[in-house]
């Protein structure tokens, strides 16, 4: 996903998350503006409309990025384009924290419903369907973005939020590595029902989502793989990461920064024997997470705090 952040145009940034858009975002509105007015008498409202799913589509990602935050991981960024929105996150690698922290976007859309569905009937009580016309169309299509959102969303089709809450709950039972494996082929059975959808329907914006969901089914799985690679490797006795909780792996899986060559970090005490490099700080093989070297306490340490 990082050609998405290379093309995005930076907006604001709320409770410490920047918010990017990307570029193809606006030639998407001025082609859905200039040629879908639907059922309004003027571009205007279908300006605002695409406004409010930009609207709708942000508080879902906030939702993402600040329940991350609450249990404890970090959110990075946040990053609209035309098939959605991604929140780069980094929760902790505890399958209650990663479900927590993909389940808050749903529930951001679960929350709109009523408030949605209050307006539009009150809308409707009050005659503005003949009063006014376009106000009422266009609460009508608001409620209809936030369903349609949340519905799509919950497939349970990896990378979609539904296919990796499926993929949190099995990590309860099968472990990291197993559940992302699992949830990936579900994926891949997924996105092959979705092309098979835009060859019936001979719809482009289908088969651009299943080939969006086939690339990161890949992705997931070579990820999935290596996770279970890592999880059979001897383990360091002594050393945690102060992240995890997982002890580090025995090998030189370390690459030092100065001379390229491999390492095993806890082996030599952060220092490089090659050419004597130093370093503070330590990445995790497991959850990914760079801290100081001199946090990675005991095991013992971790479980009595825990």
């Amino acid at each position: 996903m990082t050609f998405l952040r290379r093309g995005a145009i930076h907006l604001f940034r709320f409770a410490g998350i920047d918010l990017f858009l990307h570029w193809s975002w606006f030639l998407l509105a001025i082609i859905e503006v200039r040629y879908s007015l639907g059922n309004y008498s003027s571009p205007g409202w279908k300006v605002l409309e695409y406004l409010a799913l930009f609207a709708i589509v942000t508080m879902h990602e906030y939702g993402h990025a600040l329940a991350c935050r609450q249990v404890g991981g970090t959110p990075d960024q946040i990053v609209l384009w035309p098939l959605g929105g991604v929140a780069y996150v980094n929760p902790p690698q505890r399958p209650g924290a990663t479900l927590w922290s993909i389940a808050a976007g749903p529930l951001v859309n679960v929350a709109l419903v009523p408030v949605l569905l209050a307006l539009v009937f009150a809308s409707h009580a009050l005659g503005w369907a003949s009063i006014m016309p376009n106000l009422y169309m266009f609460l009508r299509a608001v409620l209809e973005i936030d369903v349609l959102l949340l519905v799509f969303n919950m497939m349970p089709i990896y990378p979609l939020d539904g296919g990796q809450i499926l993929r949190s709950l099995l990590w309860f039972a099968v472990g990291r590595a197993r559940s992302l494996q699992w949830a990936v082929w579900v994926g891949f059975v997924g996105a092959a029902g979705l092309i098979f959808w835009a060859f019936e329907s001979k719809s482009t914006w289908i088969a651009i989502i299943a080939i969006f969901i086939l690339t990161n089914c890949w992705t997931g799985l070579r990820h999935a793989q290596a996770l279970a690679k890592i999880a059979k490797l001897p383990r360091h006795v002594g050393y945690a990461c102060p992240s995890c909780h997982t002890a580090p792996p025995v090998g030189r899986f370390w690459l030092c920064g100065l001379c390229k060559q491999p390492f095993d970090m806890f082996e030599t005490q952060a220092i490089c024997p090659n050419c004597s490099a130093r370093f503070s700080t330590t990445r995790c093989l497991d959850c990914g997470v760079m801290r100081p070297a001199n946090e990675w306490v005991p095991e013992a340490t971790v479980l009595a705090k825990s």
